[in-house]
């Protein structure tokens, strides 16, 4: 799936959960000053902008399929390398970077499998590949949650994002053993957004910047109304609050 929002409805929507994801996925990914890393899947640089703080934006590089994003990031960290690809096949050569990270991404990867190995490739012997994806199969990512146990209280029928790679727990860890990694350990990542009140919370999935919002705009509009009722009354009534979310994290190690 290729994103075609434009950066600042990304931030919007999901953005708003990067700070604390990012620095709970470098901090698992063991990211260091002096090391040289790799942001797969940048987005606008909600990772990349705490790899750049610990690291310097010329020991960061970076990669998103979708250009306005990576245009973002690009200008948002001048002095990184980041390019416009994808996942599946890196422009970078063997043994490049000290560690490969991908948040968020692995759900959209084309082959998940061989973005794996990708990342693999270009990390060296003895370097880092780690990878996080929101808990959508025991339901901790609590955005998420509500929209879709909303949506399908109005339509039992519909889909959701949970058969997607990576969003159940264990995944993300048995596929970098399949890819060869060793010493691969996973857990949980925690992040936490904060809304200024109801409409901060509904309003980016008006926006269609992910499966989501893409799937709202298929609803007619008193279906949409309906899960936008059904996502108020699960929320506090009035004035801002925040929400927590959980995410599938593993980390493996490079042979050789």
């Amino acid at each position: 799936m290729q994103f075609i929002a434009p950066a600042e409805h990304y931030d919007r929507f999901m953005g708003r959960y990067a700070p604390t994801l990012a620095v709970a996925l470098a901090d698992a990914a063991g990211v260091a000053a002096g090391d040289r890393v790799l942001d797969v899947g940048c987005g606008p640089g909600g990772l990349a902008h705490e790899l750049v703080a610990r690291t310097g934006a010329e020991r960061v590089a970076a990669i998103d399929p979708a250009a306005q994003f990576a245009d973002a990031c690009r200008e948002r960290h001048p002095g990184a390398d980041v390019r416009v690809g994808g996942a599946e096949a890196l422009p970078w050569e063997d043994g490049t970077f000290d560690a490969a990270l991908a948040q968020l991404v692995i759900a959209f990867m084309g082959d998940p499998d061989q973005g794996i190995r990708e990342m693999a490739r270009v990390t060296r012997p003895g370097g880092t590949v780690a990878l996080c994806m929101w808990d959508l199969h025991e339901g901790g990512m609590t955005m998420l949650r509500t929209f879709w146990s909303s949506v399908h209280e109005v339509a039992p029928g519909a889909g959701g994002e949970a058969q997607r790679a990576g969003t159940a727990r264990g995944d993300i860890a048995d596929r970098l053993r399949r890819a060869g990694l060793e010493q691969v350990a996973d857990g949980e990542l925690t992040a936490r957004a904060e809304y200024t009140g109801f409409d901060d919370f509904w309003d980016p999935f008006t926006l269609a910047v992910g499966p989501a919002g893409q799937f709202l705009r298929t609803l007619d509009e008193p279906l949409q109304a309906a899960v936008r009722e059904g996502c108020r009354a699960k929320l506090p009534a009035d004035g801002p609050f925040a929400l927590d979310a959980r995410a599938w994290f593993a980390r493996g190690t490079v042979p050789g």
